[in-house]
């Protein structure tokens, strides 16, 4: 409990706050009014600081549980306003619809895209596709020989471009942007970064993505509290 040292709250008011805003798009000033409903007077930007902290956290403690995902990939972009500008949402899923990867970015270019893959590539060491879709963009296959010549990934992964098999991952776009939506806008790629990781990660949990954690509200409750050695 060392990462929650001298904060005033507890441990489950911090949690709940994190899992309530990663999970249903809200605001920080409506959470702040919905936990003064429940007699906790906590102020959004400390709500805003939680966030920043933890659920980088509960993402890095949470692939250890991660169901595992099929070989084949869908891969795509999508746009998110930071700092007034569009940046690049670099994502990844099987074709179940399960997250492999995501990843902020500046540039929509090879440089970028081989970076992506090479994460997800690290990151599905254990499950590595035998085939990628993607859209049109030059700059994936490109990135795919590369990582081919390094030995990264396999000679025999078929590259596809295929609109209508990218559905999946388009529409999951979408559901991601609803949440994404009530932030207006993050300030810097700092805070994008780790609230991202916090909105993707959650969004696998609810979908049931991982290992342990049943159907019900109380399972992700519980798989949540596990991950930071809280009693059930």
């Amino acid at each position: 409990m060392s990462i929650f040292k001298r904060r005033r709250f507890p441990v489950e008011i911090i949690l709940l706050c994190v899992r309530w805003y990663c999970k249903y798009g809200i605001s920080y000033r409506d959470l702040a009014e919905m936990m003064q409903e429940r007699g906790v007077a906590v102020d959004p930007s400390t709500i805003f600081r939680w966030v920043q902290r933890y659920a980088p956290e509960i993402e890095k403690r949470i692939w250890p549980y991660r169901r595992p995902r099929s070989g084949s990939w869908r891969v795509d972009e999508t746009y998110v306003r930071v700092g007034g500008k569009w940046k690049y949402l670099f994502r990844a899923v099987d074709k179940h619809g399960r997250l492999i990867a995501f990843m902020l970015s500046n540039r929509r270019n090879t440089n970028a895209a081989y970076r992506f893959l090479r994460k997800a590539i690290r990151a599905m060491s254990h499950h590595p596709p035998s085939s990628i879709t993607t859209d049109k963009l030059a700059s994936y296959p490109r990135a795919i020989r590369r990582l081919q010549n390094e030995g990264l990934l396999s000679k025999d992964v078929g590259h596809r471009t295929s609109k209508y098999l990218n559905n999946i991952i388009e529409a999951d776009h979408g559901a991601l942007k609803r949440v994404i939506r009530p932030t207006r806008g993050f300030q810097t790629m700092k805070t994008a970064a780790a609230t991202l990781k916090g909105f993707e990660i959650m969004r696998m949990i609810r979908r049931g993505h991982c290992i342990g954690r049943e159907r019900r509200a109380t399972g992700e409750v519980r798989l949540v509290n596990q991950l930071f050695g809280l009693a059930a």
